[in-house]
């Protein structure tokens, strides 16, 4: 008698017994994990959050500085003709808002006329000024002195006090 031999079928050889690879097995999160989690999305949330107030701000801000309506608001207000493309009106910004750093805030408005707007060049045309221009407006809006060109610190706060006590040079 022969014997029969026995033989897998091909779906039994197929069938081997794996262990779950580290991707597939089933994680446990601990507490400890869940704390580190919530802290670094508190931190990155914190991070955002505090960017966009920044940009926010500064936003808000440079669409004030460039609201002309502010000249007759009751302030003695400082309108700059600037041209954003000229050194020159650069330098002048800079030296400016050196100077009105020594003045105490709601003393003097500071504005931008930007001649690369139809509204900066509009406001320009009306009083004949060129870009590197400073105008100085008193309380009541009417224009007191114009100053043209570069200027340094010194020379911009003496002008400024000018206007502030309601003297004119002009």
């Amino acid at each position: 008698m022969k014997k029969a031999k026995r033989t897998r079928s091909t779906s039994q050889a197929k069938k081997t017994h794996k262990s779950p690879s580290p991707a597939e097995a089933p994680t446990k999160t601990s507490r400890r994990d869940l704390l580190v989690r919530a802290r670094n999305w508190t931190i990155g949330l914190a991070i955002v959050g505090g960017g966009g107030a920044i940009l926010t701000r500064n936003v808000y801000g440079t669409i004030r500085e460039h609201d002309l309506s502010r000249v007759t608001n009751g302030t003695p207000t400082i309108v700059q003709v600037h041209d954003p493309q000229c050194s020159m009106c650069r330098a002048l910004q800079s030296e400016t808002r050196r100077a009105l750093k020594h003045f105490e805030g709601g003393d003097i408005n500071y504005v931008i006329a930007n001649i690369a707007t139809p509204e900066g060049r509009n406001f320009a045309a009306q009083y004949g000024a060129q870009h590197v221009t400073l105008l100085l407006f008193d309380a009541d809006g009417r224009l007191r002195e114009s100053l043209q060109g570069e200027r340094e610190e010194g020379e911009l706060r003496v002008a400024f006090e000018r206007l502030r006590s309601g003297q004119s040079d002009g």
